[in-house]
């Protein structure tokens, strides 16, 4: 399957369905703790991965803040996924935000944090962040090359892993098994529909979702 029709069928199917595709297959992929700052709606992408080293002021060369890299690996259908173990120390601003828009990123993911609330807000960047902090990254922080593996939110992040956000939450699913989650996450999608239907003709809940094998009516 290649990646334009990943992002089409996954586009169609809401983070909540995604977490229960993974739970039934025992993967862990729902991130905690990073809340929607910026932007609205769905988002999917492939993760772009970048590790950022944090410490006081002046522990590095502004040079190694480096977040013109950060910029330049966004693009269309790619999340930007920033590991700085939680920092509350900001990585992107309003001009990196702006950037990051003008570059047609999909999503940007930080743990860690923003700032310039007000000014990523206005591009309409789909952003999510651990924090929102006015403390500069200039000189506290130290990009590390990007692409290797991190941690984001307690969940495991390859570079290419594919990323879900909404108004729910963030999934990542692990590239390596993308397709086999993408047909558990359709099939759910179904029975959904199922439920709903018969919800809408009247039937009880507990009864439709036993009909359809959402949930089986409990023994007595």
């Amino acid at each position: 399957m290649n990646e334009n029709e990943i992002l089409e069928r996954g586009a169609a199917i809401g983070v909540s369905t995604w977490s229960d595709a993974l739970d039934e297959l025992g993967i862990k992929g729902t991130i905690q703790g990073i809340a929607r700052q910026s932007g609205s709606g769905c988002m999917i992408g492939f993760a772009v991965t970048a590790r950022e080293l944090t410490g006081a002021l002046g522990d590095f060369e502004k040079a190694d803040f480096a977040v013109g890299q950060l910029i330049e690996a966004t693009g269309p259908g790619k999340v930007l996924m920033v590991d700085m173990s939680g920092a509350p120390i900001s990585t992107m601003g309003g001009l990196a935000a702006l950037a990051a828009k003008y570059r047609r990123a999909t999503a940007v993911v930080i743990d860690g944090a923003c700032r310039d609330l007000d000014e990523i807000r206005e591009t309409g960047l789909w952003l999510s962040s651990r924090w929102v902090a006015p403390t500069t990254g200039k000189t506290r922080v130290k990009l590390l090359p990007i692409g290797c593996d991190i941690t984001i939110g307690g969940i495991s992040v390859s570079q290419g892993d594919l990323v879900i956000g909404d108004d729910t939450g963030i999934v990542v699913v692990p590239r390596a098994r993308v397709e086999e989650i993408l047909a558990k996450a359709e099939r759910i999608v179904a029975i959904d529909a199922q439920v709903e239907k018969r919800i809408r003709a009247g039937e009880s809940f507990g009864s439709a979702a036993a009909a359809a094998g959402y949930i089986p009516a409990r023994k007595t």
